[in-house]
């Protein structure tokens, strides 16, 4: 996936937690990728936040530190 989709879609997702209590928010980002997003994706995106995720809205960063990655991604 490009890095422009990519940030424009989690952070629609954070947007939408954003409402939510800031422990509740950074969870449920993180469970929806956990959830929903395919492991190359996945791995793509939490790559792009540990190298600093530029345009990633700060509660996405902060809940990408907790998606689990899985081996055979990576």
């Amino acid at each position: 996936m490009d890095d422009e989709k990519m940030i424009h879609k989690v952070n629609e997702i954070a947007r939408f937690f954003g409402a939510y209590p800031h422990e509740e928010a950074v969870a449920g980002i993180a469970d929806h990728v956990q959830k929903f997003w395919e492991p190359r994706f996945r791995r793509q995106l939490v790559e792009y936040a540990a190298a600093g995720g530029a345009g990633l809205n700060p509660l996405a960063i902060e809940a990408l530190r907790r998606v689990i990655v899985p081996a055979e991604s990576r």
